[in-house]
């Protein structure tokens, strides 16, 4: 269930676009409101909600691990992941439908199946909503004070991060951890 959270977590940009459009359409008097349209609107307003629960779960679940770490080398990632899937948000919001059963049906199997690519591949460190909530995705190399031995790990940081300097990592399972600066 966990995984399934954080999936709908990464689409919650596209969730809230398509939300506003259809309110927007309504207000403005393009579409009716009928059944369908309650609906879509009410499944749209349940997933961003359980997105943020699942981001808030995942954020602030008890950590496994925490240990302090010295940052050797960075890839700041995030631009890779980032705009794949703002093409999806633009193609979901301007061009589907929703008021149309078949394009809600299609919208619904495109999102389950790319759901299933994301969980199975464990693909949650691709997620624009941190990204638009101010974390950058990076690849690191690190060290820790006990072992010289050289680390890799995937990493979301809010800031600016800086080569050779300390960090919290927390290390809550195999996708992905926060990394947050040691106070000093």
């Amino acid at each position: 269930m966990k995984n399934i959270l954080l999936y709908l977590s990464a689409f919650v940009p596209m969730y809230a676009l398509i939300l506003i459009k259809q309110v927007i359409e309504l207000l403005v008097g393009n579409i009716k409101l009928n059944f369908l349209d309650i609906f879509v609107i009410i499944l749209l307003m349940t997933v961003i909600i359980l997105g943020f629960i699942g981001l808030k779960l995942e954020m602030t679940r008890k950590k496994q691990t925490v240990k302090v770490i010295r940052v050797i080398e960075k890839t700041n990632t995030t631009d890779e992941h980032f705009l794949g899937y703002f093409s999806l948000f633009v193609l979901f919001s301007i061009t589907f439908d929703l008021s149309k059963i078949s394009m809600l049906v299609v919208f619904i199997l495109i999102i389950i199946m790319i759901g299933i690519v994301y969980v199975k591949n464990k693909l949650f460190y691709i997620n624009p909503l941190l990204n638009l909530l101010g974390f950058n995705f990076y690849d690191i190399v690190y060290k820790t004070d006990s072992e010289q031995l050289k680390q890799t790990t995937k990493i979301f940081f809010k800031g600016d991060l800086l080569l050779n300097k300390k960090y919290y990592i927390e290390v809550k399972d195999e996708n992905f951890s926060f990394l947050e600066k040691l106070n000093k």
